[in-house]
């Protein structure tokens, strides 16, 4: 994909770009265990064209202020533009290297160079993440639309069913990565709505590897449990297993710093602060959204008072009022769910109620 420039950013150099610094090509090791290829350099060691192995996909850490960065990658069409990182405000309490801050991860596409351009000052130890989630013969399957190890339950009587989810063996996440067990809530309460900050041009079959680059980089680079979302949609409509714990029981996620205690976490694999998300993508947010509030007698379309547990945007302690449905920016200091995904959240919440009133 060539993903579109950022709003203000350089243009990006021509095709034939500039030439790569004359250093050792930067090269991604295989992952002990699994498929998925990485390596965590210095920024520093990019702040010029960088040639590299092949890769995909592009995070940065760091501690300290938050720098704003802006990342771009080399493909066989040559130096593409320029694209900002959005620092990730998801995390747990309890989970994570403490005091460690980070951009989503970028879906780039397949690459084999890389560029880092840094403003701001008062960070420190800043670290470039690249990652090739690999290719499995079962993501080649993926492109089939039918394809896929699904997840059911028999459905409930009077309850909204479960929609058909995608296991997390089918996009290959490997068991021993996690650190630690799943934690699980005394109920739902909210389901909040993520966008990936990614990239929108993805097909059917890059979505596991998609999965497996974002387990990775949660677990390995961020120290988290597991990933951090409940459940992963993708643009062609389809419900993935994120977090481990048991798709019917109320797991404890990573997905909105002090306020997983209360809720689900939805993420849909895109940017949509420009783009508009699928149909499809959102009735299956409306399905699973249905299905979960249902099974704790909340009403999709009402609000819900829950206590922070301490945030970027609410002190812990204070008792906060949300709609039951809600974008992740209302309990962090962020853009996520994205501008069009966020408008999005009212048609959300009356068709979930809707499907829970039919059941």
């Amino acid at each position: 994909m060539s993903p579109a420039p950022v709003a203000g950013a350089a243009s990006a150099a021509p095709a034939a770009g500039p030439a790569v610094a004359a250093r050792p090509v930067l090269r991604l090791q295989v992952d002990p265990g699994a498929t998925v290829r990485s390596l965590e350099v210095l920024a520093a060691e990019a702040r010029a064209p960088r040639a590299t192995s092949s890769y995909s996909m592009v995070g940065l850490t760091w501690r300290g202020t938050d720098p704003t960065l802006r990342v771009r990658s080399r493909g066989p069409e040559g130096w593409r533009p320029w694209r900002e990182a959005e620092v990730l405000a998801d995390g747990a309490a309890g989970e994570g290297t403490p005091g460690l801050r980070a951009t989503e991860l970028l879906w780039m596409d397949r690459s084999d160079g890389v560029q880092v351009d840094v403003d701001g000052s008062g960070h420190r130890g800043l670290r470039l993440v690249l990652i090739d989630p690999g290719v499995r013969a079962e993501d080649r399957a993926a492109a089939t639309p039918s394809s896929g190890t699904t997840q059911r339950v028999a459905p409930a009587s009077g309850r909204a069913p479960q929609p058909e989810l995608i296991s997390r063996q089918r996009w290959g996440a490997d068991p021993s990565w996690r650190n630690g067990k799943p934690r699980y809530n005394a109920g739902i309460r909210q389901v909040v709505v993520h966008h990936t900050a990614s990239g929108n041009d993805y097909t059917r079959a890059d979505v596991p590897g998609i999965l497996r680059g974002m387990y990775r980089y949660h677990t390995q680079s961020l120290g988290w449990f597991d990933l951090g979302y409940n459940f992963v949609v993708d643009r062609f409509g389809r419900a993935w297993v994120g977090r481990s714990g048991g798709v019917g029981r109320p797991v404890r996620g990573a997905h909105a710093l002090g306020f997983n205690h209360a809720s689900v976490g939805i993420s849909v694999i895109g940017n949509f602060e420009a783009a508009k998300p699928t149909n499809a993508a959102v009735t299956m947010v409306v399905r699973l959204a249905a299905w979960k509030l249902d099974r704790y007698g909340h009403d999709a379309r009402g609000g819900v008072t829950v206590r922070s547990e301490g945030s970027d945007r609410y002190a812990a302690g204070r008792q906060v009022r949300l709609p039951v449905i809600s974008g992740h920016r209302a309990t962090n200091e962020t853009a996520c769910a994205g501008e069009r995904l966020q408008a999005r959240l009212p048609d959300v919440r009356t068709r979930a109620q809707a499907r829970i009133e039919r059941s």
